[in-house]
């Protein structure tokens, strides 16, 4: 029996494509960080859609915890023909604000678990696979005050990408999403209400990038950007040159912090 991998999947985008993978009667394997959020997902999906859910709880940025998850995988005895990777950590703040712990922990979420977990899916995917993964806007750019972020979601871009040429002869499909801001929790919707104008162009709703998504990955399109103004966005920076551009960015964003999680 197939199923589809979704990480994040308690998060707000990470569950509107829980319900879109379950409108369309996928199977799922959902993981996330609380164990009790998954089990009331899992209820709520099966009762509405009457679909096979599995969960696990998993510390993404630790690799026994990891491990542990695949090991349950493997006693299933099922295989992947969708991965979807949302779970990220969109820290903000100054590099010399960051402890180490949280340097690393989101260099951790962020690259290597998403890495790693798609690595481990492969090597049990079914016969036809569709990889979407959640890089950003913030990615296109080095983003002073935002470094970390834009560093680890450019190195998605590049790495899934690249994937996408690798595993075309095997039928693998890749699409990489940079969305803009995504309304989900309240920080975030704070975020997009102080961005003013800029901020509500660039909004998309969880379901919005999800449907979009998933539509665009059975074509296989290597990057989807979800909404009109977003791909304006992108092209036009495209032309600027990155020393204005990061100047312009360092001011916009120096007077903002966030600690997630």
């Amino acid at each position: 029996m197939n199923y589809t991998f979704i990480s994040g999947a308690t998060g707000g985008i990470g569950k509107a494509f829980v319900k879109e993978c379950a409108k369309q009667k996928q199977n799922l394997f959902l993981t996330g960080r609380s164990n009790e959020k998954l089990q009331n997902l899992k209820h709520e999906i099966e009762k509405e859609f009457a679909v096979e859910v599995q969960i696990c709880a998993c510390q993404l940025d630790d690799e026994k915890s990891r491990a542990q998850m695949f090991e349950f995988i493997d006693s299933l005895g099922i295989k992947f023909d969708k991965i979807i990777n949302v779970a990220g950590v969109d820290i903000q703040k100054g590099v010399l604000d960051y402890t180490l712990q949280k340097l690393l922990f989101q260099m951790r979420v962020n690259v290597e678990a998403t890495i790693s977990n798609t690595f481990s899916l492969l090597e049990r995917r079914a016969d036809n696979v569709e990889i979407i993964t959640i890089s950003s806007m913030s990615g296109v750019s080095p983003m002073p005050y935002f470094a970390l972020y834009s560093a680890t979601k450019s190195c998605l871009t590049n790495f899934f990408s690249s994937l996408r040429i690798e595993l075309k002869k095997d039928n693998v499909k890749v699409t990489t999403v940079l969305p803009g801001g995504v309304p989900t929790r309240p920080d975030i919707i704070n975020d997009i209400k102080g961005q003013g104008l800029w901020g509500k162009l660039s909004a998309k709703s969880p379901q919005f990038v999800a449907q979009t998504s998933l539509k665009k990955v059975k074509k296989n399109k290597r990057i989807h950007i979800p909404g009109f103004f977003n791909k304006l966005l992108y092209w036009f920076m495209k032309f600027v040159p990155l020393g204005l551009k990061m100047r312009f960015i360092a001011n916009r964003w120096k007077k903002q912090s966030k600690d997630a999680f």
